[in-house]
């Protein structure tokens, strides 16, 4: 009894010494369910390349909760969220549950720069992301710690070490700093990233993959109809193949392998949501991806993506959203591919703009592998039709 009185003294006094806001509850999810074609249910073609509006096969589910402690001018944040994802197959479905973030950031312990954060622990640590095709071009997520938002004149720097796996060779590491809040022209800014990813070898063994480095600057230019962004991106070995061909993000590096080594990768990608007036707006991805010494074979690689979204707003609840794309190009391999989809999906959501969520769908979609057999004996095509929901909060 003595030590739970002493425990609880101690929360208290804790709690005692901060002012506690109110707990802030935030998430996402989306889940649904289709008829396809190829007798498959939902399905998920080329994602990245040609859009996401009628192209997922999968639930997914994070909630989180997060709590402020003020004390004098400091805030501290404890951030946690949970979650899951399954193919929504039926009622009741077991899927692996991830602590996706459990972390605490503290602003206001540097007196010279009250902005400042430190932070520790799990994080979605500053993502990067383009919604209509569920393509995070940067995102050196997990577990680590940094310092961010320290002030440097006007510009806002950035620096994080985080954990990026393990195989029985090594420990894969990245560091990340970031300078953002550039000011260029009228309505615009740069920001600038660079991701190192090193390894540190175990006793007795050798790393084959050598580091890699991924650089990105981020132009964003705000409209007075909405904004637009174009992202320039390099990276050698490891990340060289994540610029050129896996769509990748900055973690999931691919040690254990000398094949990309010698490897250089580059993208340039565009994209932004416009207003067109008092019923339409319009969303869009423009992306060209390529790399050499790409794989075992040493190949030249590239591969161009083109996805727009136009949607019609018949009033503040209802709207039409259509969705194109395209993606095509050479793989490591030397094969050509491509596909593409067309959607058309009757919508309704809380709120009459772009990024207005919840949002109830019904939709139908048409893809199609012009260079595979992706959808078996049915043909190269298939069509689906479904249900969906989307939320975020």
């Amino acid at each position: 009894m003595k030590k739970v009185s002493v425990i609880a003294a101690a929360v208290a006094a804790t709690l005692a010494a901060g002012s506690a806001f109110a707990v802030d509850f935030n998430g996402y999810f989306r889940a649904g369910t289709g008829i396809s074609g190829n007798g498959e249910g939902d399905v998920s073609f080329m994602k990245n390349g040609i859009g996401r509006l009628g192209n997922e096969n999968d639930n997914y589910y994070e909630f989180g909760f997060a709590e402020e402690l003020k004390s004098g001018e400091q805030t501290w944040k404890v951030e946690s969220m949970i979650a899951q994802g399954n193919n929504g197959a039926s009622g009741w479905e077991d899927g692996d549950f991830n602590v996706a973030q459990f972390n605490v950031q503290a602003k206001g312990l540097l007196a010279s720069d009250k902005e400042a954060t430190l932070w520790a622990g799990k994080r979605y640590y500053q993502r990067k992301d383009i919604h209509i095709t569920d393509f995070y071009y940067l995102n050196t997520s997990g577990t680590g710690g940094g310092i961010e938002n320290l002030s440097l004149g006007n510009q806002k720097l950035s620096l994080a070490l985080v954990q990026d796996g393990s195989t029985d060779d090594s420990t894969g590491y990245i560091f990340d700093a970031r300078l953002a809040n550039i000011s260029l022209w009228d309505k615009a800014s740069l920001e600038v990233a660079i991701a190192y990813n090193f390894a540190t070898e175990k006793d007795g063994m050798s790393e084959a993959a050598d580091d890699g480095l991924m650089t990105t600057a981020i132009l964003h230019q705000g409209l007075s109809n909405g904004f637009n962004q174009t992202i320039f991106q390099v990276g050698t070995a490891g990340y060289g193949v994540q610029m050129a061909n896996l769509w990748g993000a900055g973690t999931y590096y691919g040690r254990g392998s000398a094949d990309n080594n010698d490897a250089i990768g580059y993208r340039v990608l565009n994209w932004g949501v416009l207003n067109l007036g008092e019923s339409w707006e319009l969303g869009h991805q423009l992306a060209f991806l390529a790399g050499a010494d790409i794989g075992a074979s040493k190949s030249d690689i590239n591969q161009f993506s083109a996805v727009v979204r136009p949607m019609y707003k018949w009033n503040d609840t209802m709207r039409t959203v259509f969705e194109a794309g395209y993606n095509g190009g050479e793989d490591a391999d030397g094969n050509d591919f491509a596909g593409s989809k067309l959607t058309v999906a009757q919508a309704w959501a809380m709120g009459n703009n772009f990024w207005a969520r919840p949002e109830l769908r019904v939709y139908g979609s048409y893809l199609t592998d012009h260079e595979g057999e992706t959808f078996g004996d049915k043909g190269d095509s298939d069509f689906v039709v479904g249900i969906q929901v989307e939320a975020w909060w």
